[in-house]
């Protein structure tokens, strides 16, 4: 049976879930494959590195970053002079949002993707946004992605001018838990050693491992049984 192939945006940060996102796209009928990062003024800027390495990896049709100044608003951990959280347990990581959420990212990030989108007639985007393993961020919700899919497709000429091919939103690790999306990732030879997760890596880019992005990285190789290559502050891992 043929498949048409399309073509599809994948969100890259450079990290554990967008990569394994890109793996998921491209390993399907989606062709070619794009890739956006950006450049928001966040602490851990080593990710756009990785990124971009992994486009490269992945031999994507183009990768762009997209600069954008979201220190000018702040109020984040990960855009402000704000201490990033270290070492806090899973129930005080969900009880509340925490401080390195960043206001309105995904929406951000989803409004540029949906321009790009729209340029390139592409109706199908991938973003790693997770409902299970997620440290209380609002906009990785199940309902914030349906909510933005359904205003993407009343706001843009190329689905009001042809409803039936509508725009879509891949969120194929939504209700994954990290130790599932790893499985997934290393199924499709995804190489986690050249992703970066950490909120506040040292100078030399090394993971702090003690962030809430860093433990639960840890928790999702360890529950995996899958060896964590992530290059540690301190330790020889």
């Amino acid at each position: 049976m043929h498949c048409q192939r399309r073509p599809a945006i994948v969100l890259t940060s450079g990290g554990l879930d967008s990569t394994t996102c890109l793996a998921i796209a491209t390993s399907s009928q989606f062709r070619p494959v794009y890739t956006l990062s950006f450049d928001y003024g966040q602490r851990h800027r080593n990710e756009l590195k990785a990124a971009a390495d992994i486009a490269h990896r992945y031999q994507v049709a183009q990768h762009k970053v997209i600069t954008i100044d979201l220190r000018q608003f702040g109020k984040s951990a990960l855009t402000d002079e704000i201490a990033v959280p270290k070492d806090r347990n899973e129930s005080t990581m969900t009880a509340d949002i925490p401080i390195t959420y960043v206001p309105a990212r995904n929406t951000i990030f989803l409004s540029y993707t949906l321009a790009w989108a729209e340029v390139l007639d592409c109706r199908d985007v991938f973003i790693g946004v997770n409902a299970v393993d997620y440290s209380g961020y609002p906009d990785c919700r199940p309902e914030f992605i349906q909510a933005f899919e359904k205003m993407a497709n009343l706001a843009t000429k190329m689905t009001v001018a042809d409803s039936a091919k509508p725009f879509v939103i891949h969120t194929p690790l939504i209700h994954l838990t990290k130790a599932q999306i790893i499985q997934r990732g290393i199924e499709l030879g995804v190489d986690y050693s050249l992703t970066h997760s950490c909120y506040d890596p040292t100078l030399e880019g090394l993971a702090c491992g003690h962030c809430d992005s860093c433990l639960l990285r840890k928790k999702g190789f360890a529950e995996a049984g899958i060896a964590d290559p992530t290059k540690y502050a301190g330790k020889s891992e």
